[in-house]
């Protein structure tokens, strides 16, 4: 007894050994959650909210091995270089290593993981939240699939590749040539400057183990029908056989309103009775019991969740198009919300920072987001539906250059000035936004999905906006937001800095709905919460917070104005700092708002209050 506790001492203290060679890396600063987090399993929540299975899973956050290799090295190494705290990409502070890899090189990732008891090795799945960019995984030193793509999640059934005993290990393969590449990559650039920023290699979300059963919940797809009273939804089921049935309860709180059986991977619809249309200014949520039967017994089973809300467009009175909410001309105003952090650059520290840059945005009155060139993790876009934000999509931009960019407001541009990418690059996009919008469809915040961002790789328009379309008709579809505008879509979006303008409803009003995608950008450097400490810009800069907050009570004067001539929403850049641009609501660490949250919120309120004629 006593020697067993002596080696478990032992043991812990190597643990603990290992947890305090790790610390938050360079000299920028940090958020007020990246000072507090430790190398104890960062990001320990449960990933998926819109398919939960609590009692069989694990979480495989926390130090891992790293090693820098050239690229050409395939298998995997013998030596590593240190540890890396996952899930933060190699470049940021909180990764403990702060090191940049580029193309030349490949970024390689081991860890020994020891299953729970929880985890049965009958089944295993190994997913990861994102990795950036392209990703080969190996379970005890066999190759298990390759993924490529740095936004979307992706999931390996790692059953057979298991060995006796509850240690294995698990060793990735990152490369990401960033912007040297034809990929989806956002705002990352080897040579941050201006509106391009640092670089995000590796692993940047949760990564986790889930024992399921043979036959298994896969997925769920879940489309609110608000005239009907209906929710669409249907299962995907792994290994299903004839017979096997799926049953879903709708529930009200602990009241169960609706129960309805159906068949696996087949479409069929709840009844909602006495329905609460979900809005920013009532986000209603019901929960969702989903079982799967097998000769009545119960061999699966998970919660989910969904809200009855309808986005649609409609001509007013003045024959304008207008962007309607549950029936309901509603304004929509919101920040371009990037999702940067000074420590953990793509990923948020902790979870609670995750939430808190929504819960301030509702805080200062406004009732959008538009998630700009990035996808945030789930538990981002559940807090979207339950503080009650409308979001719209951004397709990460990637393959830039090449474009003719032409942006006055309000002018369709003439001839074709799409780029012309290569079937690679086209084939990154394609799978990737397919993948974007299938893994968030269930999300009731989403209510626009944009493909294009001011000519950024924009390609095929009309085909890739209709296929957009077509993949989703229960959301409406921004083609271009301030990009080459074509008579495809159904919201024609400018881009204006620093002033309000619109595209003339004359012209474009009865065709397009009417939007103003970005404009603002006042800009308020603010000593010691700045990523450098010279050399910051904003669009239009200010001295002091007074200064900027007339001017921007200025600017929501004037957006006042437009919306009777037919504007139907509007976007402020932007929610925070990020790197060497300063024109955000609050600083990149988010220690200051700059200007008050209530002040923000009252002026917001004559937007929503505006008349349409």
């Amino acid at each position: 007894m006593k020697k067993t506790l002596f080696f478990a001492s032992l043991m812990m203290a190597a643990q603990l050994n290992f947890a305090q060679e790790w610390k938050p890396v360079g000299s920028h600063i940090l958020t007020p959650w990246g000072e507090k987090v430790t190398a104890q399993k960062p990001h320990p929540e449960y990933p998926r909210p819109q398919l939960v299975r609590t009692n069989n899973w694990q979480n495989l956050n926390g130090l891992w091995k790293y090693a820098i290799t050239p690229v050409n090295t395939k298998e995997i190494p013998q030596q590593w270089d240190g540890s890396i705290l996952v899930p933060y990409a190699i470049e940021s502070a909180l990764s403990g290593v702060g090191k940049e890899v580029g193309k030349d090189k490949a970024l390689w990732y081991t860890n020994t993981v020891t299953l729970d008891k929880s985890v049965n090795k009958n089944n295993v799945l190994l997913h990861f939240g994102a990795v950036d960019w392209q990703c080969d995984v190996y379970v005890n030193n066999q190759l298990v699939g390759r993924h490529e793509g740095g936004f979307d999640p992706f999931t390996m059934d790692v059953t057979s590749y298991l060995k006796k005993g509850a240690k294995q290990e698990i060793a990735l393969r990152v490369w990401d040539p960033t912007d040297d590449g034809p990929q989806p990559r956002g705002k990352q650039v080897n040579r941050p400057n201006g509106i391009w920023y640092t670089p995000v290699t590796g692993i940047w979300q949760t990564v986790w183990l889930e024992s399921v059963p043979k036959t298994y919940i896969v997925k769920t797809k879940q489309t609110p029908k608000l005239d009907e009273g209906v929710l669409a939804f249907q299962a995907t089921v792994a290994g299903s056989q004839a017979g096997d049935e799926i049953k879903v309860r709708a529930l009200n709180g602990t009241q169960v309103i609706k129960e309805q059986v159906g068949q696996p991977n087949a479409d069929f619809e709840l009844s909602v009775p006495n329905l609460e249309a979900w809005s920013p200014s009532n986000p209603k949520l019901y929960d969702l019991e989903i079982q799967l039967l097998r000769k009545g017994k119960v061999i699966d089973q998970a919660r989910s969740y969904f809200a009855m809300r309808k986005i649609s467009m409609e001509k007013d009175e003045n024959g304008i198009q207008r962007m309607l909410l549950n029936n309901k001309f509603t304004f929509q105003y919101g920040p371009l919300d990037q999702g940067w952090w000074p420590d953990g650059l793509h990923t948020a520290p902790t979870d609670e920072a995750l939430k808190f840059d929504v819960i301030k945005t509702k805080e200062m009155g406004f009732n959008m987001i538009r998630k700009h060139i990035k996808v945030e993790p789930a538990r981002w876009y559940r807090y979207c539906d339950s503080i009650g934000m409308l979001v719209w999509q951004d397709m990460p931009s990637g393959d830039l250059g090449g474009n003719h960019w032409d942006m006055q407001p309000g002018k369709i541009s003439g001839g074709n000035r799409d780029k012309a990418r290569s079937q690679e690059s086209e084939g990154y996009y394609r799978k990737e936004w397919k993948t974007i919008m299938d893994v968030l469809h269930n999300y009731p915040s989403i209510v626009i999905w944009v493909p294009f961002n001011e000519a950024w790789g924009q390609f095929k328009t009309k085909e890739i906006t209709e296929w957009t379309m077509a993949n989703d008709p229960s959301r409406l579809v921004n083609s271009a937001s301030g990009g080459n505008f074509m008579e495809t879509g159904h919201i024609l979006d400018i881009h204006n800095y620093p002033d309000a303008a619109m595209p003339d409803p004359k012209i474009f009003g009865a065709n397009q709905v009417l939007a103003l995608g970005e404009f603002g950008g006042l800009g308020l450097p603010i000593d010691g919460h700045s990523w450098q400490q010279k050399d910051n810009w904003g669009y239009q800069s200010f001295k002091n917070k007074t200064e900027l907050l007339e001017r921007y009570k200025q600017l929501i004067r004037d957006l006042t104005r437009l919306i009777p001539m037919g504007l139907s929403a509007a976007v402020y850049t932007q929610t925070t700092d990020v790197e060497v641009e300063t024109n955000g609501l609050m600083t990149y660490d988010r220690k200051v708002v700059k200007m008050p949250e209530a002040e923000l919120n009252t002026a917001h309120q004559a937007l929503y209050q505006a008349p349409t004629k």
